[in-house]
């Protein structure tokens, strides 16, 4: 097995941020580089071990959702293509290759755009304390994991540490002003829509995703990763069965070992054994498969 990149060193090219998966460089003229590591997270820290392969997935699925949006929305990449990329790129093709974009530089918005089509995770949460989420009242008697009458969005404000707060579309209004929340929440919905029924001709369930917005010559565009296995909460189809949690496409495996050993979700962050580590590469996988209809990366 091939060895996880938890870390990129290109050399000179100037990183201005190194997030729980990507590392991102500044290439000059409005372009980043964005490369996604085989780093994985649990309970908001970064693990001491990777899953080998994991960014490659990752950025492939986003290409592949990139290119299936692009009639619905625009986005910020200019190339996966490694042989592309600036001269300044060429000594670290071994680092880039299948895991890397060049992407154009955004004005990003300081919200996360989340939408739920079913009722799980935080979401679930807050409607087993207040009947609602993000303040959208919800039908009484909805069980855990039920699909929502309709898709509802339900934004988040990012934080720098620690998990992302959800906000009331109001508060989203007061952030960014009335115009651009809306416009943000009707594509929100739009692109989950779009992207649900892809998902669904594969037998998979988009529980719900989020996603990031910023503006490239004052227009909105998606950035970042887009419906990947870290980003949404995918359900094979074939078993659902709500009124509990689903099996899902993701890092539960991790999670589950993280709970069995009873960390106390405080730094040092522990390391995955081996079986852990494959099984959620598996899961990873088998996502990719399903949704790009590829058989390889």
């Amino acid at each position: 097995m091939s060895q996880a990149l938890l870390q990129t060193n290109l050399g000179d090219l100037p990183l201005t941020a190194r997030g729980k998966v990507r590392d991102i460089y500044d290439l000059g003229s409005n372009q980043l580089l964005f490369v996604a590591t085989d780093r994985i997270s649990a309970f908001d820290h970064v693990l001491a071990t990777g899953v080998t392969d994991k960014g490659r997935i990752l950025t492939q699925l986003s290409l592949f959702w990139f290119d299936l949006l692009k009639d619905t929305v625009r986005n910020h990449l200019v190339t996966a293509d490694a042989a592309q990329f600036p001269a300044s790129c060429a000594p670290y093709l071994d680092q880039l290759e299948g895991r890397s974009m060049l992407v154009k530089r955004a004005e990003m918005f300081p919200v996360e755009c989340v939408v739920r089509g079913y009722i799980s995770g935080s979401g679930w949460k807050d409607y087993q304390q207040t009947g609602a989420v993000c303040g959208i009242k919800l039908p009484s008697g909805l069980r855990e994991s039920d699909r929502l009458p309709q898709p509802i969005f339900t934004p988040a404000a990012k934080n720098n540490i620690g998990h992302d707060e959800n906000i009331s579309f109001q508060k989203m209004i007061d952030t960014i002003g009335q115009k651009p929340a809306e416009d943000l929440r009707a594509l929100t919905i739009n692109i989950y829509e779009k992207a649900s029924k892809h998902a669904a001709s594969k037998g998979l369930i988009l529980a719900d995703t989020k996603f990031e917005f910023g503006l490239i010559d004052g227009q909105i565009t998606l950035a970042d990763e887009v419906l990947t296995p870290d980003s949404s909460r995918y359900w094979p189809a074939e078993t659902y069965n709500p009124g509990g949690a689903q099996p899902s496409f993701d890092k539960q495996f991790v999670r589950d070992y993280l709970e069995s050993i009873h960390w106390n979700k405080q730094a040092p962050a522990p390391g995955l054994p081996p079986d852990v580590v494959e099984k959620t590469k598996a899961k990873y996988l088998e996502a990719f498969r399903l949704i790009t209809g590829r058989a390889n990366l």
